[in-house]
């Protein structure tokens, strides 16, 4: 058993020597085998352990007893340990999820906290086959693609591991007889109230007795296989989306270059674009990816809204995508800017400062989206922020003349619903840079500058 955990640990690189390692334990059977198993081999792996109890107060004295018995099994192997309480049922009533869901978020945070509390590399969970196997059986059922039939990752973001991945739970029953390790039972295991439950009490031994008796390593194998499959899929995917997809100014814009490759990169090359924009993909489905592929198909200007606010639009074939935000009042958005100052666009979430610097100072002037240069000495009247006006005009640096700022924005190519929210700096009755996309040919730095203004935006917290 041991060697196997151990082949598991090397397979994945879950632990490195000198690891302090967050054990999340619940008193039952899986978590204390794993708990058992890292304490023996703490020693031979160099690591240290800490024991993490969550107390979800759902069933009354069981639980509190639970809690104690973990205590008491640390203290007894001087094993350094922290628990919490907390009410899961206000929870779950509080953000309108199950009990389960909720239970979930909660450990995980109190294992984050004291991760960052106790400066420890890993957090160790108890996952095992038959978790596994369960996993990928609810979510065939429930309909997934290959990464949800991949299931329980050994590892993720190289921070939670599953040493006992491998070990079944007959495996790890027997390995808890053999080393008289009393365990704790959650009584709510044994029932058939949830999908998880129904498929383990029911489902998985019916299998075995009517089709594979080894159905639960079955299953592992073939998500294992599945996993190798998938990280080489999306190791091309994180490649492609380098190549076709970049970020500028809160939004993703995916080129239509990318849509010729396979379905199976292009659905991971959005997938991985949504998680860039909105920083995961809770409420995005399947059907949400293929929404995004069928507008790119068709004419510039087809969009959709998908959950949350986010928003695709076809940009002349590019795929654009960003979040929605609705309409600010423009003429309550103009005001003059103070040389020196600090402000918070709010509609934006954007800082914005702008301060003098001689010539001698450092400065790029390609830089980037985010902060231009300009000839001090060029300006004339006052410095202001606003949104585009009707009949409003525009010299690009390297034109000779002026153009219509819409003319600007069709040749740019911006869609039509972003045009009226993008930021303008004036320099009084002259546009010096359009937010984002250029900066006007009359205040560039040229030989003769002497003063420079520096005007930076940066993104709020």
């Amino acid at each position: 058993m041991l060697q196997k955990v151990l082949s598991t640990i090397d397979e994945y690189q879950m632990l490195q020597k000198g690891d302090k390692v967050i054990v999340g334990v619940s008193g039952g059977p899986d978590s204390m085998c794993l708990l058992h198993i890292l304490y023996l081999l703490k020693e031979k792996m160099h690591i240290e352990i800490v024991v993490a109890h969550v107390n979800h107060c759902l069933r009354g004295n069981e639980a509190d007893e639970d809690e104690i018995y973990v205590e008491e099994y640390c203290k007894k192997m001087n094993i350094e340990y922290y628990s919490k309480r907390i009410d899961i049922n206000s929870i779950a009533l509080e953000k309108n999820i199950s009990c389960e869901t909720a239970g979930r978020e909660a450990r995980y945070d109190f294992f984050y906290e004291l991760k960052k509390k106790l400066s420890a590399q890993k957090i160790a969970v108890a996952h095992n086959a038959n978790d596994q196997a369960e996993t990928v059986l609810m979510r065939i059922m429930r309909g997934t693609g290959l990464a949800g039939v991949v299931g329980i990752k050994p590892i993720r973001d190289n921070l939670v591991v599953r040493p006992i991945i491998r070990l079944t739970r007959r495996e790890i029953e027997s390995y808890c007889k053999d080393n008289r390790i009393s365990t704790r039972i959650d009584k709510t295991n044994l029932e058939s109230i949830y999908s998880r439950n129904k498929i383990r009490l029911e489902l998985i031994p019916y299998m075995e007795k009517n089709f594979n008796s080894d159905i639960v390593n079955t299953i592992n194998r073939f998500a294992n296989i599945l996993f190798k499959d998938n990280e080489y899929i999306d190791l091309v995917a994180s490649d492609k989306y380098r190549e076709y997809c970049a970020l500028e100014c809160g939004k993703i814009i995916m080129r239509k270059e990318l849509f010729k490759e396979h379905e199976a990169i292009v659905s991971r090359v959005i997938r991985i674009a949504l998680k860039e924009l909105k920083g995961n993909l809770y409420n995005l489905e399947t059907k949400h990816i293929y929404d995004i592929i069928h507008i790119q198909r068709g004419d510039t200007g087809k969009r959709i809204t998908l959950p949350e606010n986010l928003v695709a639009i076809n940009n002349y074939g590019n795929i654009n995508m960003y979040m929605y935000v609705p309409p600010v009042n423009k003429e309550k958005k103009e005001f003059v800017l103070e040389i020196g100052e600090k402000y918070f666009i709010k509609e934006k979430n954007l800082f914005l400062k702008i301060e003098i610097q001689t010539k001698g100072e450092e400065y790029n002037l390609k830089g980037n989206n985010f902060t231009k240069y300009f000839d001090y000495e060029k300006i004339k009247g006052q410095i202001t922020f606003r949104y585009r006006r009707q009949g409003d005009k525009f010299q690009p640096i390297g034109m000779l003349g002026t153009k219509k700022l819409k003319d600007i924005f069709m040749d740019l190519k911006i869609p039509k619903e972003e045009r009226d929210e993008i930021p303008l700096i004036c320099f009084g009755d002259e546009i010096a840079w359009v937010w984002g996309y250029r900066i006007s040919e009359k205040f560039k730095i040229d030989k003769d500058t002497n003063k420079i203004l520096k005007i930076q935006f940066r993104r709020g917290e």
